[in-house]
């Protein structure tokens, strides 16, 4: 392990507590950038994440906490981004600090609005960032279970191996297993398409559609994320590895998939508009599903990205859509 490397992670919700957690267990020191003032001084006061994650308790002196994001990137060789993707480029416009030589790992599930690229592809057009120089950060993990310390796994993806290495090594403890991958845009695809399959999963429960039906609705949405995923870049991939299809059961199943309960919310009744407001977290799947349904345009055969695409953005009924989507899977 490389004792001098300097890491910050960038991002205070949930899924950034818990890395500064899993990095917390190998670092003596880590920067880590939330949004406002008033939380750092709660992180410090208090130990713990006033909004995210309360149960973890943080020693602070590990972190150096700030809310000025070059602050906590100016001397970070590696940066970990971990905001949603819809806010990524506003924060990024922030900063003033060249990051063009640094290594940037992401573990955003998300597809950049502004831009209509995954994270990865965003800082190289973008910030002239070399592929040999970024990686992904992806699952299957939820947050909620890395705070209770229970057995998880993640997959870490760069073309440079020796770099997923070094992420793993300060990622891995008694309750992570790192998995290392050189499919850093397949993996990341796929983190974004299993948020948009998990509200599908929510809108069927929330409808009444029961575990049969589910079992063909997450068959089905494996094969469908393997032809989108095809079409952006082949190369030889296993999708039934945890990257792939752990990822997309968890995150469809999971009572804390935020994306799912949007779903059950929406297969409910409620109008998205709703249920956006009575959630706290960002369901990504939301914004995944307009970018996906844009980016796809009619190259690979996806109902169940076209359904919730329906719902959510063309204002069809749930209860239709997935009528006519029974139709379409086998």
């Amino acid at each position: 392990m490389e004792q001098n490397t300097r890491f910050a992670v960038v991002g205070g919700g949930s899924w950034g507590t818990a890395i500064v957690k899993m990095l917390c267990e190998n670092l003596d020191q880590l920067t880590w950038y939330v949004r406002g003032e008033e939380t750092v001084e709660y992180l410090y006061e208090h130990k713990h994440n006033p909004r995210y994650l309360s149960s973890v308790e943080f020693d602070t002196n590990k972190l150096s906490i700030t809310a000025d994001i070059n602050e906590a990137v100016k001397d970070a060789d590696y940066i970990i981004f971990v905001i949603p993707s819809a806010f990524l480029d506003r924060e990024l416009s922030k900063l003033t600090v060249d990051i063009s030589d640094r290594i940037i790992f992401s573990a955003i599930k998300g597809i950049v609005p502004e831009s209509s690229l995954i994270v990865g592809e965003h800082f190289n057009k973008t910030y002239n960032i070399p592929y040999e120089n970024i990686g992904v950060i992806t699952g299957p993990c939820h947050a909620e279970e890395v705070a209770l310390e229970k057995l998880s796994y993640l997959t870490i993806a760069s073309r440079d191996k020796e770099k997923a290495e070094v992420i793993g090594a300060h990622l891995r403890s008694h309750y992570i297993t790192c998995k290392i991958s050189d499919d850093i845009i397949g993996t990341e695809y796929a983190a974004v398409l299993k948020n948009i399959y998990a509200i599908a999963a929510g809108i069927a429960h929330g409808l009444g559609y029961g575990d049969n039906f589910q079992s063909v609705l997450m068959s089905n949405a494996i094969r469908e994320m393997k032809r989108f995923i095809k079409k952006r870049h082949k190369m030889k991939r296993n999708i039934n590895n945890s990257a792939y299809l752990g990822d997309l059961l968890v995150t469809g199943y999971s009572a804390f998939s935020r994306n799912r309960t949007f779903g059950n919310m929406l297969g409910k009744g409620y109008t998205v508009q709703s249920a956006m407001m009575e959630m706290n977290m960002v369901a990504e799947g939301y914004y995944a599903s307009k970018s996906a349904y844009a980016l796809n345009n009619n190259e690979a055969k996806t109902p169940i990205i076209d359904a919730v695409h329906a719902v959510l953005y063309q204002e069809k009924s749930a209860k239709k859509t997935f009528r006519k989507l029974c139709d379409q899977l086998d």
